[in-house]
Protein backbone atom coordinates (compact mmCIF):
# COMPACT_ATOMS: atom_id res chain seq x y z
CA UNK A 1 0.00 0.00 0.00
CA UNK A 2 1.28 3.59 -0.56
CA UNK A 3 1.93 4.84 2.23
CA UNK A 4 0.25 8.72 1.91
CA UNK A 5 -3.04 9.50 -0.22
CA UNK A 6 -2.65 12.84 -2.54
CA UNK A 7 -5.04 14.75 -4.19
CA UNK A 8 -6.02 18.51 -4.85
CA UNK A 9 -9.60 20.50 -4.36
CA UNK A 10 -10.82 23.74 -4.76
CA UNK A 11 -9.83 23.90 -8.63
CA UNK A 12 -6.60 23.02 -7.58
CA UNK A 13 -6.42 25.51 -4.81
CA UNK A 14 -6.10 23.40 -2.09
CA UNK A 15 -3.70 20.03 -1.58
CA UNK A 16 -4.95 17.06 0.14
CA UNK A 17 -2.10 15.01 2.14
CA UNK A 18 -3.15 12.03 3.91
CA UNK A 19 -1.21 9.71 5.85
CA UNK A 20 -2.24 6.03 4.91
CA UNK A 21 -0.90 3.09 6.67
CA UNK A 22 -3.16 3.38 10.06
CA UNK A 23 -3.37 2.75 12.81
CA UNK A 24 0.47 3.77 13.59
CA UNK A 25 1.34 6.14 10.56
CA UNK A 26 4.84 5.81 11.25
CA UNK A 27 6.92 8.50 9.41
CA UNK A 28 9.28 6.01 8.21
CA UNK A 29 11.62 6.47 5.24
CA UNK A 30 9.11 5.42 2.61
CA UNK A 31 6.71 8.20 4.57
CA UNK A 32 9.21 10.76 4.20
CA UNK A 33 9.92 9.63 0.65
CA UNK A 34 6.39 10.45 -0.14
CA UNK A 35 5.63 13.58 1.08
CA UNK A 36 9.23 14.83 0.01
CA UNK A 37 7.62 13.90 -3.32
CA UNK A 38 4.45 14.93 -3.33
CA UNK A 39 5.67 18.44 -1.72
CA UNK A 40 8.25 18.59 -4.64
CA UNK A 41 5.57 18.15 -7.05
CA UNK A 42 2.75 20.70 -6.22
CA UNK A 43 5.55 23.60 -4.82
CA UNK A 44 5.49 25.32 -8.53
CA UNK A 45 1.74 25.02 -8.37
CA UNK A 46 0.98 28.73 -8.89
CA UNK A 47 -3.36 28.66 -8.05
CA UNK A 48 -1.93 26.62 -4.34
CA UNK A 49 -3.58 28.64 -1.40
CA UNK A 50 -3.01 25.35 0.99
CA UNK A 51 -2.33 22.36 2.45
CA UNK A 52 -4.19 19.83 4.71
CA UNK A 53 -2.46 17.33 6.15
CA UNK A 54 -4.51 14.76 8.02
CA UNK A 55 -4.10 10.93 8.66
CA UNK A 56 -6.34 7.69 8.09
CA UNK A 57 -7.96 5.49 11.52
CA UNK A 58 -7.94 6.75 15.05
CA UNK A 59 -4.04 8.19 14.90
CA UNK A 60 -2.07 11.07 13.34
CA UNK A 61 1.23 9.18 13.91
CA UNK A 62 2.92 7.14 16.47
CA UNK A 63 6.17 8.81 15.27
CA UNK A 64 9.28 8.04 13.67
CA UNK A 65 10.27 4.80 13.10
CA UNK A 66 12.64 3.27 16.20
CA UNK A 67 14.27 0.63 13.83
CA UNK A 68 15.32 3.28 11.45
CA UNK A 69 16.78 5.29 14.50
CA UNK A 70 19.24 2.56 15.53
CA UNK A 71 22.72 3.33 14.93
CA UNK A 72 23.50 1.77 11.88
CA UNK A 73 20.82 4.06 10.30
CA UNK A 74 19.80 6.93 12.66
CA UNK A 75 22.32 9.54 10.52
CA UNK A 76 20.09 8.72 7.32
CA UNK A 77 16.72 9.29 8.96
CA UNK A 78 17.83 12.56 10.66
CA UNK A 79 19.47 13.78 7.74
CA UNK A 80 16.00 12.89 5.28
CA UNK A 81 13.41 14.15 8.15
CA UNK A 82 15.21 17.11 8.59
CA UNK A 83 15.12 17.76 4.91
CA UNK A 84 11.65 16.92 4.39
CA UNK A 85 10.56 19.65 8.05
CA UNK A 86 12.51 22.48 5.96
CA UNK A 87 10.77 21.79 3.50
CA UNK A 88 7.08 21.79 4.82
CA UNK A 89 8.33 25.16 6.59
CA UNK A 90 9.65 26.59 2.84
CA UNK A 91 6.14 25.27 1.65
CA UNK A 92 5.03 28.31 -0.62
CA UNK A 93 1.59 27.83 1.01
CA UNK A 94 -0.18 27.38 4.37
CA UNK A 95 -0.14 24.13 5.87
CA UNK A 96 -2.73 22.96 8.13
CA UNK A 97 -3.13 20.11 9.70
CA UNK A 98 -6.13 17.76 11.51
CA UNK A 99 -4.82 15.77 14.50
CA UNK A 100 -6.76 13.34 16.12
CA UNK A 101 -5.55 10.56 18.57
CA UNK A 102 -2.28 9.95 19.13
CA UNK A 103 0.50 12.67 17.66
CA UNK A 104 4.03 12.00 19.04
CA UNK A 105 7.45 11.92 18.63
CA UNK A 106 8.37 12.50 14.73
CA UNK A 107 4.25 12.85 14.14
CA UNK A 108 4.22 16.16 16.26
CA UNK A 109 7.62 17.50 14.98
CA UNK A 110 5.70 16.74 10.97
CA UNK A 111 2.54 18.40 12.28
CA UNK A 112 4.91 21.38 13.73
CA UNK A 113 6.22 21.55 10.44
CA UNK A 114 2.94 22.38 9.29
CA UNK A 115 1.11 25.77 10.29
CA UNK A 116 -1.96 26.02 12.38
CA UNK A 117 -2.65 22.58 13.99
CA UNK A 118 -6.26 21.58 14.70
CA UNK A 119 -6.90 18.67 17.41
CA UNK A 120 -9.94 16.73 18.87
CA UNK A 121 -9.28 17.72 22.39
CA UNK A 122 -8.80 14.18 23.48
CA UNK A 123 -5.84 13.96 20.87
CA UNK A 124 -2.62 13.23 22.63
CA UNK A 125 0.36 15.22 21.74
CA UNK A 126 4.16 14.78 23.28
CA UNK A 127 7.64 14.10 22.47
CA UNK A 128 8.46 10.48 24.31
CA UNK A 129 11.75 10.31 23.31
CA UNK A 130 13.76 10.66 26.22
CA UNK A 131 11.80 7.87 27.73
CA UNK A 132 13.38 5.80 25.29
CA UNK A 133 16.86 7.22 26.24
CA UNK A 134 17.43 9.60 23.22
CA UNK A 135 15.61 12.85 22.81
CA UNK A 136 13.55 14.54 19.93
CA UNK A 137 16.16 16.63 17.71
CA UNK A 138 13.76 18.56 15.37
CA UNK A 139 11.39 19.00 18.02
CA UNK A 140 14.36 20.67 20.58
CA UNK A 141 14.06 23.29 17.83
CA UNK A 142 10.38 23.49 16.93
CA UNK A 143 8.54 23.44 20.10
CA UNK A 144 10.29 26.72 21.45
CA UNK A 145 8.20 28.53 18.45
CA UNK A 146 5.22 27.11 19.10
CA UNK A 147 5.13 27.26 23.11
CA UNK A 148 7.68 29.04 25.42
CA UNK A 149 10.79 27.67 26.83
CA UNK A 150 9.36 26.24 29.72
CA UNK A 151 6.66 24.50 28.47
CA UNK A 152 8.71 23.19 25.69
CA UNK A 153 11.50 21.87 28.11
CA UNK A 154 8.50 19.93 29.98
CA UNK A 155 7.22 17.96 27.21
CA UNK A 156 11.34 17.40 26.15
CA UNK A 157 12.45 16.49 29.54
CA UNK A 158 9.55 14.54 30.89
CA UNK A 159 8.18 12.74 27.90
CA UNK A 160 4.40 13.01 28.89
CA UNK A 161 1.69 13.61 26.20
CA UNK A 162 -0.59 16.78 26.78
CA UNK A 163 -3.97 16.78 25.73
CA UNK A 164 -6.00 18.72 22.49
CA UNK A 165 -7.53 20.94 25.22
CA UNK A 166 -4.49 21.63 27.52
CA UNK A 167 -2.23 22.32 23.97
CA UNK A 168 -4.96 24.45 22.85
CA UNK A 169 -4.26 26.56 26.09
CA UNK A 170 -0.40 26.80 25.71
CA UNK A 171 -0.56 27.61 21.59
CA UNK A 172 0.67 24.13 20.27
CA UNK A 173 -2.76 23.83 18.55
CA UNK A 174 -4.59 26.00 16.90
CA UNK A 175 -8.21 24.82 17.64
CA UNK A 176 -10.04 22.09 18.74
CA UNK A 177 -12.80 20.54 17.65
CA UNK A 178 -14.45 16.69 17.43
CA UNK A 179 -14.21 17.04 13.86
CA UNK A 180 -10.27 18.48 13.04
CA UNK A 181 -10.42 17.86 9.21
CA UNK A 182 -13.52 19.89 8.74
CA UNK A 183 -12.38 23.20 11.18
CA UNK A 184 -9.49 23.07 9.15
CA UNK A 185 -11.36 23.07 5.75
CA UNK A 186 -13.51 25.96 7.53
CA UNK A 187 -10.35 27.83 8.34
CA UNK A 188 -9.20 27.68 4.69
CA UNK A 189 -12.49 28.62 3.58
CA UNK A 190 -12.79 31.54 5.55
CA UNK A 191 -9.08 33.19 5.55
CA UNK A 192 -6.85 31.51 2.52
CA UNK A 193 -9.37 30.60 -0.34
CA UNK A 194 -10.21 33.61 -1.78
CA UNK A 195 -6.38 35.09 -1.11
CA UNK A 196 -4.04 35.69 -3.84
CA UNK A 197 -1.41 32.95 -3.80
CA UNK A 198 1.17 34.98 -4.19
CA UNK A 199 0.72 36.99 -1.58
CA UNK A 200 -0.15 33.94 0.75
CA UNK A 201 4.05 32.75 -0.61
CA UNK A 202 5.41 36.18 0.07
CA UNK A 203 3.73 36.51 3.26
CA UNK A 204 4.65 32.76 4.31
CA UNK A 205 8.73 34.04 3.62
CA UNK A 206 8.76 37.34 5.24
CA UNK A 207 7.01 35.63 8.39
CA UNK A 208 9.47 33.14 8.62
CA UNK A 209 12.61 34.53 7.28
CA UNK A 210 14.36 34.65 10.70
CA UNK A 211 12.70 31.60 12.04
CA UNK A 212 14.34 29.32 9.07
CA UNK A 213 17.86 30.84 9.38
CA UNK A 214 17.86 29.86 13.26
CA UNK A 215 15.81 26.57 12.49
CA UNK A 216 18.62 25.25 9.67
CA UNK A 217 21.11 26.16 11.67
CA UNK A 218 20.00 24.84 14.87
CA UNK A 219 18.79 21.04 13.28
CA UNK A 220 22.40 20.76 12.22
CA UNK A 221 23.87 21.46 15.57
CA UNK A 222 20.88 19.05 17.13
CA UNK A 223 21.97 16.75 14.77
CA UNK A 224 25.45 16.66 15.85
CA UNK A 225 24.65 16.47 19.49
CA UNK A 226 22.42 13.84 18.66
CA UNK A 227 24.92 11.81 16.44
CA UNK A 228 28.32 12.42 18.25
CA UNK A 229 27.12 13.04 21.62
CA UNK A 230 24.12 10.62 22.90
CA UNK A 231 24.46 8.00 20.32
CA UNK A 232 27.85 6.95 21.75
CA UNK A 233 26.17 6.73 25.22
CA UNK A 234 25.43 2.95 26.91
CA UNK A 235 21.65 4.80 27.95
CA UNK A 236 20.84 6.05 24.55
CA UNK A 237 21.75 2.49 23.10
CA UNK A 238 20.29 0.53 26.16
CA UNK A 239 16.95 2.55 25.77
CA UNK A 240 16.02 1.49 22.28
CA UNK A 241 17.59 -1.99 22.61
CA UNK A 242 14.79 -2.07 25.35
CA UNK A 243 11.92 -1.08 23.25
CA UNK A 244 12.97 -3.32 20.64
CA UNK A 245 12.80 -6.16 22.80
CA UNK A 246 9.87 -4.88 24.62
CA UNK A 247 11.37 -5.06 27.57
CA UNK A 248 12.04 -2.35 30.73
CA UNK A 249 15.86 -0.16 29.94
CA UNK A 250 18.22 -0.57 32.97
CA UNK A 251 20.10 2.61 32.90
CA UNK A 252 23.53 3.05 33.58
CA UNK A 253 23.57 6.69 33.82
CA UNK A 254 26.50 7.05 31.25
Amino acid sequence: MEPLKVWTERDGALLRLRLARPKANIVDAAMILALHAALKEHAGTNTLRGVLLDAEGPHFSFGASVEEHLPANCAQMLASLHALLLELLEFPAPVLVAVRGQCLGGGLELAMAGGPIFATPEAQLGQPEIKLGVLAPAASVLLPYRVNQTVAEDLLLSGRAMSGKEALGCGLVHAVADDPEAAALAYFEQHLQDRSAAALACALAAARGGMLRDVRRRLGEVEHLYLERLMRTQDANEGLAAFMAKRQPSWTHT
